[in-house]
């Protein structure tokens, strides 16, 4: 058994290493008593086909445990490449095997532009999952894009306050914020994830479950996001990166690096009590510290 250090927590490791085309690396940062009540895992895999088939199994499996535990399913999505690496579960065996009626879906960024436009993240999604499974049209829950950003994200958190009254939401235990089943995330080459870019001040909202921008420093201006007590009350949160022009930025993230800088917005996604596991393929792993993946 290894250590590994995460900034100020040092949690014993368990590595695994499968050899062959379909190999599979990963390590399990576990709970050490009083300085983190759930595990982080981080999963590297030879290439992003093989990364998005243990992503629909990871995520198949949350829905099951989910509808039987709840009789739902609340998932938030993000954009980017996120949407074409789910696309396994538009397949089978998930396409037939999902209880797609159960899920309730959410956005945990989106750009305000119009639901038809190129950069609609409810577009993304839809083109690439939703008009290929069963869902439940009334249980997609996409922003009014007819109104300002500010109006925007007002709107949004009044329909999750609502969702979470009725318990379509959980709620957690600890603070009054949404705790969805699973929020999906990606970084960018940066480290932003949804809507939270570094040296904002949104990365400081704490009240609010949903706030705005009109300033994004990538295009367009104008976003809805979720707040980071929003992230990190969500039972299971998940953040896929692949490519080399992210590797720099998930060494930074993952080995720690320079603790005592601004954190990064990937950095400060920590699930208070839930589960945080990183999907990466080898070419955004690349730089992460080695002597950390050896017995």
């Amino acid at each position: 058994m290894l250590y590994i250090s995460f900034g100020l927590i040092f949690a014993p490791v368990v590595f695994h290493y499968a050899v062959g085309l379909n190999s599979v690396c990963s390590f399990r940062i576990m709970a050490l008593p009083g300085v983190k009540k759930d595990g982080r895992e981080v999963k590297i895999y030879e290439n992003a086909d093989e990364l998005s088939t243990d992503l629909a199994d990871y995520v198949a499996e949350l829905s099951e445990a989910s509808v039987k535990e709840r009789g739902v399913f609340a998932v938030a999505l993000s954009g980017g490449s996120l949407i074409s690496l789910m696309s396994k579960l538009c397949e089978a065996p998930y396409s037939k095997t999902v209880d797609w009626a159960k899920w309730y879906i959410f956005w945990a960024d989106e750009r305000v532009v119009a639901k038809n436009h190129a950069d609609s993240n409810y577009k993304l999604a839809k083109d690439g999952l939703l008009s290929k499974v069963p869902f439940v049209p009334s249980h997609v829950h996409s922003i009014n894009d007819t109104v300002s950003a500010e109006k925007a994200a007002e709107d949004y958190e009044f329909v999750i306050r609502q969702l979470v009254r009725t318990r379509v939401i959980s709620v957690s235990d600890i603070s009054d914020c949404p705790k969805f089943d699973l929020i999906l995330l990606g970084m960018g080459p940066d480290g932003h994830v949804a809507s939270l870019f570094p040296n904002h001040p949104v990365l400081e909202e704490k009240e609010e479950w949903v706030t705005f921008i009109t300033d994004s420093p990538k295009p367009p201006p104008e976003r809805i996001t979720f707040t980071l007590p929003v992230i990190n009350s969500a039972s299971n949160v998940a953040v896929i990166v692949t490519g080399s022009s992210k590797a720099e930025t998930v060494h930074l993230v993952i080995d720690d690096v320079e603790p005592d800088k601004p954190s990064l917005p990937a950095k400060m996604v920590q699930p208070t009590k839930g589960n945080l596991v990183w999907f990466l393929d080898k070419e955004a792993a690349s730089k992460l510290d080695g002597s950390k993946f050896s017995q």
